[in-house]
């Protein structure tokens, strides 16, 4: 099925940053030499995504700088831009909250949703959820270390196959104790516009948010669940930890960059 519409929530206060996210978008913290919504949108732009909605919020204009740079100068990048629109998030209130901000622009069909936080190295991971996208709601899943899935929404698996997980319910930040199984969704999905309605009558979940997996959870008896375990490497750059971890990794691909690493732990030893 085609898939041409993507969200990209980037209207979080980035709260594990500051202080420079006083300053700089947590979605533009690089890379090497790219934000980490750059990389994001080249994912849905390998995916064949062809609109790009942006639900932002006030400070975090440089985003829409970058844009239209990127924009200006399409040769340059080697990238087809498509069309690039952005939507206020006023507050910022929960994923849930700003996937619904998008509403208008998406119509009555299915669209993806796309975390600059996860940080996916590898195969286009969305392009991978719609090649096997069958019309349910579905969510990029993997197993993660049974101490952290208070970190994540956890799928109760009914069943599953080599690339799928068949979830019959869904728990956002389950304690330890609690967990159905290991299963944590991670930020990509591709969903029917149907969410909206949900998301217009949902009351605020974990956090005080309006969750998106609790809509999600609200759905499967209409249009089911589906987990899809991915191929690629996540890092998750909504943390120090795994910003740090992504930019060494990809330093370490480059052969000029991978010599400094090696010299900085050299002179530690």
């Amino acid at each position: 099925m085609k898939i041409s519409k993507a969200v990209f929530p980037v209207g979080g206060l980035g709260k594990r940053f500051f202080p420079i996210t006083r300053a700089i978008p947590k979605e533009m913290l690089g890379i090497i030499d790219k934000p980490l919504i750059h990389y994001a949108f080249e994912e849905a732009v390998d995916a064949g995504i062809e609109e790009f909605i942006f639900v932002t919020r006030h400070g975090k204009y440089s985003i829409e700088d970058y844009f239209d740079f990127m924009s200006a100068h399409a040769k340059y990048f080697n990238i087809k831009m498509g069309s690039v629109c952005y939507v206020r998030q006023n507050e910022p209130l929960g994923l849930g909250h700003a996937v619904l901000c998008a509403k208008n622009l998406i119509g009555s069909e299915p669209f993806a949703v796309i975390s600059a936080d996860d940080y996916i190295l590898g195969e286009s991971c969305v392009g991978e959820m719609i090649t096997h996208y069958d019309g349910s709601n579905m969510v990029a899943a993997m197993n993660v270390a049974r101490s952290e899935v208070s970190k994540y929404g956890i799928l109760d698996v009914e069943r599953e196959t080599d690339r799928l997980v068949i979830a019959k319910s869904v728990d956002e930040k389950p304690s330890v104790g609690t967990a159905k199984s290991t299963y944590g969704i991670v930020g990509r999905y591709i969903l029917s516009h149907k969410i909206f309605d949900v998301l217009s009558d949902l009351a605020p979940g974990v956090g005080g948010e309006i969750q998106l997996t609790d809509a999600l959870l609200k759905m499967i008896p209409i249009c089911g669940l589906t987990g899809f375990k991915f191929a690629g490497k996540r890092f998750d750059c909504g943390s120090k930890e795994g910003l740090l971890s992504a930019i060494l990794h990809v330093a370490s691909g480059d052969d000029k960059l991978n010599c400094v690493v090696e010299n900085f732990y050299k002179d530690r030893k």
